[in-house]
């Protein structure tokens, strides 16, 4: 393909990195088996959207940016950190009952609120544009304009839904077993927990020239 190299070793690196445990696989695993698989899928369309966001961010500059402006750095990273301890302690606090699926709560909830919290878990971690600005220049050609980022940009994007829809199905199963088995609301603070190590994490991440 013009401008691009290695489109399949990027894919499979991508794939790779996907696996990898963050943020948005445990606000997935968090959402699906609390309240299901067609939360859990709504939740991986919201990370997919944040991801095409960072694409489009790093096709036209921003990325860049932030890798070298420690000022832009610090403050998308004060904002994504302190959504990830919101979301933690917002975890953490919630009754058994809504843990457990509650039906009234669980019919309540709005998809348009579902897929904002899932979206900004992903725009709001700058280390996911600078991922950006560093992985995919390995597969660009000199000279390769802004579209060959944006097709390398929505074959990650394309390869994490794959990834996430499969791990919001999979945890909404296993939800079911958890419910049954009342320890749903021990997972939902262990996500919790994660979700504030990981904001503490974001808030001492450095910019490195």
């Amino acid at each position: 393909m013009d401008g691009i190299t290695n489109l399949w070793a990027f894919m499979a690196a991508g794939l790779l990195l996907n696996l990898t445990p963050g943020p948005d696989t445990f606000y997935i695993l968090g959402r699906s088996t609390a309240q299901g698989s067609k939360v859990g899928l709504l939740s991986a369309l919201g990370i997919g959207l944040g991801s095409l966001g960072h694409t489009l961010l790093a096709a036209f500059g921003l990325s860049a940016l932030l890798a070298t402006s420690a000022m832009a750095f610090l403050a998308v990273k004060l904002l994504g950190a302190g959504y990830l301890l919101w979301l933690g302690v917002k975890m953490l606090r919630r009754p058994g009952s809504s843990v457990a699926g509650d039906a009234a709560r669980l019919e309540a909830a709005r998809p348009g609120k579902i897929l904002r919290e899932a979206f900004f878990t992903n725009l709001f971690n700058p280390k996911v544009a600078l991922f950006f600005l560093a992985f995919l220049p390995q597969f660009v050609k000199p000279g390769a304009t802004a579209l060959s980022f944006v097709i390398l940009g929505l074959t990650f994007v394309a390869t994490g839904l794959a990834w996430c829809t499969l791990l919001a199905l999979l945890s909404a199963r296993l939800g079911d077993w958890l419910r049954r088995k009342g320890v749903a609301q021990r997972l939902d603070q262990l996500c919790g927990g994660l979700f504030i190590l990981l904001g503490i994490n974001l808030l001492f991440a450095r910019l490195k020239h």
